[in-house]
């Protein structure tokens, strides 16, 4: 069994990045394949960063972002290539962190309580897997520390991952 305790708010974000990847690692094991090892990192994710309230993939399919393992309320199933934050994020192929998701052109609200976001594409060589997208109910909840740490759980998952 596995045990998720919740960060320490008094701790670096560095520190619970490094404390996360650990967790991680563990948590795939020998495991190589993508849906189990995306859903439990999207469950570690959600349940051990504090003020977040949506945790989750969208893997591209038929050209589109397709809703994949999440943790949170009902989201949106599909999203165009381009539009919202994680289309945006899915056709520049780089993070992308926004400070106040009202202020973002074409911004699609799943979830009226976001108010920021952060997403990471999933790139294996050269190829666009997906994205993980991370909801805040929180303005500027996510900084680039956030981004590095994410970037580099990303990196585990992908390394880890047959996709």
């Amino acid at each position: 069994m596995f045990t998720v305790n919740p960060q320490n708010n008094d701790l670096p974000k560095t520190m619970i990045y490094m404390q996360l990847a650990k967790s991680l690692t563990a948590l795939i094991g020998d495991e190589r394949e993508f849906l189990p090892n995306m859903s439990n990192m999207a469950s570690l994710l959600f349940f051990s960063l504090n003020d977040i309230n949506w945790c989750g993939f969208y893997l591209i399919k038929n050209e589109e972002l397709l809703l994949a393992p999440f943790q949170g309320k009902p989201a949106c199933v599909r999203i165009a290539i381009g539009k919202g934050v994680c289309g945006t994020s899915a056709e520049s192929q780089s993070t992308f962190i926004v400070e106040d998701v009202n202020n973002f052109p074409g911004h699609i609200a799943c979830d009226v309580d976001s108010r920021s976001e952060i997403v990471i594409p999933l790139i294996k060589g050269k190829t666009l897997i997906g994205v993980l997208d991370i909801d805040s109910p929180i303005i500027a909840r996510f900084d680039d520390e956030d981004k590095k740490g994410l970037e580099h759980l990303v990196q585990i998952l992908m390394n880890c991952s047959d996709c």
